[in-house]
């Protein structure tokens, strides 16, 4: 996280920068940000007030007193409003309710098809937020924001899936206005893939001071969410990390002929190395009777699922060439094989990827539990309530002009 004095220099003049050089949860005094940002103490004042109408700063008790009345300091209020987060999967859904600062304030998980389609899909995860917003006392119109993860590729811009492979009667709709309209409010929604997510909520819960990160999911599919310098990155229109495919290079280890060309979604995902246990002999379906046969012991599953790891590596090995990150997280069903899916990436990515890039490089299993890619949704609703330009709007102008704010730049 950038310093006080760096986000205090980047904080705009209006309320929403002020609030901005806060949402570290440090306590301040008026003076303090007043020196932080450059901006006059009587400016600092009224935005500091303004917010305080809002409910997003709070009173945070006295500083020590130089002489005189100790001045009063003001922190972050995460628990001013609530957002919503919905990781969809192809046979289950998760939901979280969370507060401003991410923490987690209560989750449930339900069965569903995706395969539905959107109308019975969504009905049902919005009842089961309500009923957990009901169960915290909060109310619909605490709502600040709504995230959604969706199992397949999203025009992040629109939050409109586009020919998702196993969501038939999603192409192209209108999620948000879908969620909107079913929460009877303007509330915001925001929709992303569910490789982003997981990006999202790995990275707050169990990496969050490393700035490049690379998440990837290996289950029915092969994904990837890349966090570069701490931000989260869609590309131009939301495909970026789209790895399952990624032709793979040959290398030697690999089962497949030099002269054999294969997406990495077509040898290594889990209906893929599922495929080939049945060919030995083995009852696999998913990417989870995958694991379920590796983690049992079984020879040919163990043999396989290292295979894939190392088909992984040699995709993941040019990913670490080109973006140079410290962290490189695998998850998803498969990756609950345990260690063999790993090794086999490791082999191959420090063996084919440049010293200086792999020299601190860590490949690690995916740390965070069940709920983390509901959690990741309500990481990227909240920091959408939380910009700048969203908070403006929760200030009330007429109060604003009542207490005498008005905008003012550095002195």
């Amino acid at each position: 996280m950038p310093s006080a004095a760096r986000r205090g220099r980047a904080a705009g003049p209006g309320p929403g920068g002020v609030l901005e050089l806060l949402l570290d949860g440090e306590p301040r005094t008026r003076a303090e940000i007043a020196a932080l940002t450059g901006l006059s103490r009587s400016t600092v004042s009224a935005r500091v007030d303004a917010l305080l109408r809002a409910g997003v700063l709070a009173p945070a008790g006295s500083a020590a007193s130089s002489g005189g009345r100790p001045p009063a300091r003001v922190a972050f209020n995460a628990v001013a409003r609530v957002v919503v987060g919905i990781d969809l999967g192809a046979t289950h859904g998760t939901v979280a309710v969370c507060d401003l600062a991410g923490g987690m304030l209560a989750a449930a998980t339900v069965d569903l098809d995706i395969a539905d389609g959107p109308d019975p899909v969504l009905d049902l995860v919005l009842d089961t937020a309500r009923g957990l917003l009901d169960g915290v006392g909060r109310p619909v119109a605490d709502v600040a924001a709504v995230g959604l993860g969706l199992p397949g590729p999203v025009e992040h811009a629109t939050g409109r899936p586009v020919n998702p492979p196993i969501m038939p009667g999603w192409d192209r709709v209108d999620v948000p206005a879908l969620v909107a309209a079913r929460l009877a409010t303007d509330v915001p929604v925001l929709v992303d893939n569910d490789v982003n997510v997981l990006a999202l909520g790995e990275h707050a819960t169990s990496w969050p001071d490393a700035d490049d990160l690379v998440y990837v999911k290996v289950a029915t599919g092969i994904g990837a969410g890349i966090v570069a310098g701490g931000v989260l990155q869609r590309g131009a229109r939301g495909s970026a990390g789209d790895l399952g495919h990624v032709v793979v290079p040959w290398h030697p280890g690999s089962p497949r002929p030099a002269t054999e060309v294969r997406d990495l979604e077509d040898v290594a995902s889990g209906p893929a190395i599922a495929a080939r246990l049945r060919e030995a002999g083995l009852e696999a379906r998913t990417g989870a009777d995958v694991a379920a046969l590796a983690r049992a012991g079984e020879r040919t599953a163990l043999e396989l699922v290292r295979d894939a790891g190392r088909e992984i590596g040699a995709v993941v090995a040019g990913v670490v060439n080109l973006l140079g990150p410290s962290v490189v997280v695998i998850g998803g069903s498969v990756s609950r094989a345990g260690e063999e899916l790993l090794a086999g990436v490791r082999e191959v990515v420090y063996r084919r990827s440049l010293p200086l890039a792999t020299e601190h490089l860590q490949i690690v299993a995916a740390r965070s539990d069940a709920n983390a890619g509901a959690l990741g949704a309500a990481i990227m609703a909240a920091r959408h309530a939380l910009a700048p330009e969203t908070i403006e709007s929760w200030i009330d102008p007429e109060a604003d002009r009542a207490a005498g704010t008005e905008s003012e730049g550095a002195p």
